[in-house]
């Protein structure tokens, strides 16, 4: 049997280099204690709760980001919240979560279709769910023609919906 080390990724938005190009797929390989202690070491890195210690340490595991030549710091800061936050739980399960963990990290990114992203066939696209009508201002229902959208119904689209945080395993 073999230990699997590496685990390919596609980011939820991509990185986007200095010539305008994108890119989304990547690999991301286990960590070594290593990975994790030199970067306390940097004399930037204030202690473990410094938010740059976490691009230091992606920096370190993450192998290839599409064809970007080497992954440094100033990859990993450039891209986007949703990604880095993406590549947070990434680590986080391939290094310390179950198959289940892996395999619920995965199939949530793959359903969700983030603002800019979604893909160009509708047919492939979820569909929205229904917004719930708001009560009119003076708390009766609003009138409205058969099949005609409520006049006092609000869209309040669910931003966080492709986001999952899974929860940490404690020992």
């Amino acid at each position: 049997m073999t230990l699997k080390t590496s685990y390919e990724f596609t980011l939820p938005r991509g990185y986007v280099d200095q010539d305008g190009r994108l890119h989304r797929t990547g690999a991301m390989r286990l960590a070594t204690a290593r990975d994790e202690l030199e970067p306390l070491r940097d004399p930037r890195i204030t202690g473990p709760d410094d938010p740059r210690l976490t691009i230091l340490v992606l920096t370190r595991v993450v192998e290839k980001l599409g064809d970007v030549a080497m992954v440094t710091a100033h990859e990993i800061e450039g891209l986007f919240a949703v990604d880095l936050a993406f590549l947070q739980d990434f680590y986080g399960v391939i290094n310390f979560g179950s198959q289940e963990e892996y395999d619920a990290l995965i199939s949530a990114q793959e359903s969700s279709a983030l603002l800019g992203t979604a893909s160009a066939d509708p047919a492939a696209r979820p569909a929205p769910e229904p917004e719930p009508a708001a009560e009119a201002p003076d708390g009766l229902a609003p009138e409205s023609e058969p099949g005609a959208a409520a006049p006092y119904q609000v869209s309040r689209p669910n931003l966080r919906r492709g986001v999952e945080e899974l929860p940490r395993r404690t020992q």
